[in-house]
């Protein structure tokens, strides 16, 4: 198993910072936005391990095998799972429950980085007291498990309309994330590093900018 990369390489680092340094290397969309979390300055990030729900079929559904515990397993199975982040997909069920305290307190008992989901989450209040990161589309008070179900487990899956692999690498923080393939996660983050610096830069050169300069000649932003 390869050697996860180290959180240190996204401190200081924003978001948008990691999008600009990604969309240097793929062209299609890889964040996700308007996302709400018990600590939204809490930063997660590592690989993804994934659940994918559906809704409920109770021909094709047995509760007992088709419940987060099972899947949670199925995900993680041959993998030592600290520092992973467990990535849900709704679906289209973005307001359904995906889980709640109880049932996400596997997260810190296996050492994990914590969950990105596109669904609702439940217990706000006891998912803080987790040493994990929570991102989610939202709080919700009734469970989902007559809604939606997990379904599969360690394959692909579409996170509001962005294509999550296991082993992507999850950034989250503030109320947005994006998902890096694994093989570019290490030279994402040191462009996002560049890119950083190169805006400090324009930025500490606006200090004494001429205004008369700026509207005779432009600003040269993109």
């Amino acid at each position: 198993m390869s050697t996860l990369v180290s959180p240190a390489l996204v401190e200081g680092l924003g978001v948008a910072d990691v999008v600009d340094a990604l969309m240097e290397h793929h062209d299609h969309r890889a964040h996700i936005i308007d996302l709400v979390s018990p600590d939204a300055t809490r930063i997660l990030f590592g690989p993804a391990v994934t659940v994918g729900f559906l809704p409920v079929r109770r021909d094709l559904m047995d509760p007992q095998r088709h419940s987060l515990g099972p899947a949670f397993y199925r995900a993680i199975e041959g993998l030592q799972p600290q520092g992973h982040v467990l990535v849900m997909a709704s679906n289209g069920h973005p307001h359904a429950s995906l889980g709640g305290g109880t049932k996400l307190s596997r997260l810190g008992n296996h050492g994990m980085a914590g969950v990105l989901c596109d669904g609702h989450l439940r217990d706000f209040e006891e998912l803080l007291t987790y040493d994990v990161g929570v991102y989610c589309r939202g709080e919700t008070v009734r469970a989902g498990g007559n809604e939606i179900q997990p379904y599969v487990a360690g394959v692909p899956v579409v996170l509001d309309g962005i294509t999550v692999v296991p082993g992507d690498y999850v950034f989250a923080r503030g109320g947005s994330a994006v998902i890096i393939p694994a093989a570019d996660v290490v030279p994402v983050l040191e462009r996002a590093r560049e890119i950083v610096a190169a805006m400090d830069r324009a930025k500490a050169g606006m200090v004494d900018e001429d205004p008369r300069t700026i509207l005779e000649q432009g600003s040269r932003e993109l």
